[in-house]
Formats: C-alpha cells, sequence, structure tokens
C-alpha cells in the first residue's frame, strides 16, 4: 500500500474525531486550581484563548466555554528526550532495523497521539531522520500530536576527527535538524565509558552554538559529563553513574541535566523480552541495566543536593513507553523532589531549556494555548499527572 493512502485514511479517520478547531469568538477555560508552570497557584481562574494563544489570565469570567470544574490545569507537559518513532513491530519484537515508508510514519503517528493524550504537548525527539515528516506534519496541523523538535540523528562515530563532527553538524543543520544529539559515552549497557575526547566534545558542541542549534550529550560517566561541561553543551543526559564532582561541574557550567531516572530503565527490564537479543539488548546488557537502577537514588539524591544544578524531565521514552511519560516525574517526587519542582522541570524549566520559553511551557498571555486539566491536585498527589482529562495544544481541544 503507498503512503498516501495509508496516511490519508489515518488523517480522514483521526483528525475530524479529535481535533477542534479555535473558535473565532474565543475559548474560555475556568478551573478552581491552576498550577501556573513556574511556581504560581492560581484559584477560582479564568484563562481566555484567542487564535491558538492565551490573551488572559484571571479577570471576569464572561461565557466560559470550558468549565474545568476540580479538575487541576496546567500547562501542557514537555518531554525533552524521547524516541517517537521507536515501537514493537507486528510481532511484538523491537523494531531496529529498515521498514517501510508508510510502515514508520503510521508507529510514529501511534506513538504521537498516545504521548499527546497523556498531555504531552511537546517532546524532543532524539532522533532519526524518520521523525522530520512527522514533526512537519503535526506542525502543519493535519496530524494531531505534541509539538516536536529532532535532532535528526545524532554525532556518535568515535573515529570522526574535530573537523568531520563540525561538517556532520552542518549537515544536519541544513537538513532540518532543531538540535544536536551527541554521544559523549557508551550505553549503560555497555558499561558507559566515555567515547569522545574533550576535543571532539569541544568541536561538536561549539560547532552546534556557531550553527545557533544547541547540544544534548548522552553521558553516564563522571568524566564524560566533565567533558560535556568544559565543552559548554546545552544538557547532559543520563548521568547514570554520576556523583557530587561531575554534577557540581554541570551546575558550575550551566549546563541543564536530565537525569532519566523514572521511566526508560523500568520499561526496558518490563519488556525485557521483546528487547532481548536485538543489538546489545544481552543478558549481560538487561544485568548492567538492573545494576544501574540501583544506583539512581544515591544520583539522584546527590542531584537534588547540587546547589543551581537546572534538571529538566525528560525520560527517554522508547518502544513501550510511549504515553507513559509521566511515570518520570512521578518517580523523582518519590525519590526526594518537590512536586512543584518536578512540575516546573516538565513545564517552563523544561521550555527554556528547549528555546521555547517565549511559546510555551506556563500558563501567561501571549503563550500557545498548551494546557492540559487532571483529576486531583498533583501537588498533594503526583500520579494526579496520569489522570489527564483535558488536553489542548494551540488552542486545539484533543481531549476533554
Amino acid at each position: 500500500m503507498r503512503t498516501p493512502t495509508i496516511v490519508g485514511i489515518l488523517l480522514a479517520l483521526i483528525v475530524p474525531a479529535f481535533a477542534q478547531a479555535p473558535v473565532d469568538s474565543g475559548i474560555t477555560l475556568r478551573a478552581r486550581v491552576v498550577i501556573d508552570g513556574k511556581g504560581q497557584v492560581l484559584r477560582n481562574t479564568v484563562v481566555a484563548v484567542r487564535d491558538g494563544k492565551i490573551v488572559r489570565v484571571g479577570g471576569p469570567a464572561g461565557g466560559v466555554t470550558h468549565d474545568l470544574g476540580a479538575l487541576t490545569l496546567m500547562p501542557g507537559f514537555i518531554d525533552t528526550h524521547v524516541h517517537i518513532g521507536w515501537h514493537f513491530d507486528e510481532k511484538g519484537r523491537y523494531h531496529s532495523g529498515p521498514e517501510p515508508a508508510d510502515q514508520a510514519a503510521l508507529y510514529g503517528a501511534e506513538n504521537a497521539f498516545v504521548t499527546l493524550m497523556a498531555g504531552f504537548t511537546t517532546v524532543q525527539s532524539v532522533g532519526a531522520m524518520s521523525d522530520k515528516p512527522l514533526r512537519d506534519a503535526i506542525a502543519r496541523g493535519v496530524l494531531p500530536g505534541p509539538r516536536i523538535l529532532s535532532s535528526l540523528g545524532q554525532v556518535s562515530n568515535p573515529k570522526m576527527t574535530p573537523d568531520d563532527i563540525r561538517a556532520d553538524i552542518r549537515q544536519k543543520k541544513a537538513a532540518g535538524a532543531d538540535l544536536i544529539k551527541i554521544f559523549a559515552s557508551a550505553s549503560i549497557r555497555d558499561g558507559g565509558v566515555p567515547t569522545l575526547s574533550q576535543e571532539q566534545l569541544d568541536a561538536a558542541c561549539g560547532e552546534a552554538r556557531a550553527q545557533g542549534l544547541r547540544s544534548m550529550v548522552h553521558a553516564h560517566s563522571p568524566e564524560s559529563m566533565q567533558r560535556a561541561a568544559k565543552a559548554h553543551c546545552t544538557v547532559v543526559e543520563h548521568g547514570g553513574l554520576a556523583g557530587p564532582e561531575a554534577l557540581r561541574a554541570l551546575a558550575d557550567a550551566g549546563v541543564y541535566f536530565d537525569p532519566n531516572i523514572g521511566l526508560v530503565t523500568q520499561n526496558y527490564l518490563e519488556n525485557k523480552a521483546r528487547f532481548l537479543g536485538t543489538g546489545n539488548y544481552t543478558e549481560d546488557g538487561f544485568t548492567a541495566m538492573e545494576k544501574a537502577l540501583g544506583f539512581k537514588d544515591a544520583m539522584f539524591s546527590a542531584a537534588l543536593k547540587t546547589p543551581g544544578l537546572k534538571m529538566v524531565m525528560g525520560t527517554d521514552a522508547v518502544a513501550g513507553a510511549h504515553g507513559q511519560n509521566a511515570r518520570e516525574a512521578i518517580e523523582r517526587v518519590k525519590s526526594g523532589q518537590a512536586p512543584m519542582d518536578a512540575i516546573i522541570a516538565m513545564t517552563s524549566l523544561a521550555a527554556r531549556s528547549m528555546g521555547l520559553e517565549a511559546v510555551t511551557g506556563s500558563i501567561a498571555a501571549g503563550l500557545a494555548a498548551d494546557l492540559v486539566a487532571v483529576d486531583g491536585n498533583p501537588l498533594e498527589d503526583i500520579t494526579a499527572l496520569q489522570r489527564v482529562r483535558f488536553v489542548m495544544r494551540d488552542g486545539n481541544v484533543y481531549k476533554r
């Protein structure tokens, strides 16, 4: 079957059923509790929306189009690290090889849809070239899904010279990448050892800055994290083997940190049979992941105690994890983070780390009407983040 036929069917079925175009006369929402994404809690508040943007917070109610009652209204959630195209195949196994374009498109659209329904209105996918048509279709408004930023690939070959790395980043910029993903260490399944030198990381993050792009660094070992800090990269992911010194280096350099403690490893272990035997998903690899999971409390506790460390919320959602993204924030609160800090990490701070603070991330006039309502108050019960009852992105209502 040709791609246009499948995608056409998808659009015909999904878009009319779930999307509601913004009303010219405006939309007004009222909620008893509003968490604005920057640390403020508002009571019995009205939020007015027009042409896809928030135009007023507070003031007279007028004609309320959506009375959310006891639900808690929040900014749309943001996940700074997903792999939106990763999926299980028709046999229930992790798919890692080439596949027909129409099949890849449908799996990606499915993952995007369940992510949106879970309240995540913006995600950063790092990343494959196949993200591009999905990102662009959602941006055009012809597919329901979160706003997607993508690296369209990664810098991962340790044999590349600094000049090779710079040239590769320029090519990714020309292809339309929103950021650069860099592997500075091996997977935790392979010990997490450093794979790029300081010179290589300097070249990668320096060229990304020169091209006006942010840099996201996969780094598990303390040494690779410290190299990323010295290179002034934008954000470090994972940090599975991090100690206080590496965390202080990130804080001192102003580098964001995304520890991924609540979903990705748990999802791998829960779906072990589906991944086992593919690439480095071996028995030894799973043993290494289980061991690393045992380190997370000490690492995360040290991160919480590091003054000035900017922790954003990303999940590294892979096959089987899409739509469960809120588990990350829930685990962080269970591990000692204050609920409000966890919420800020998945809203305004996440937006700032992605260069989107003028677009989304909080409930404020002038920003996109990315709004989510949950059943319960997550400041009192963080699991309320999983009970999403209302989703709006850019003024379009997708769940009500």
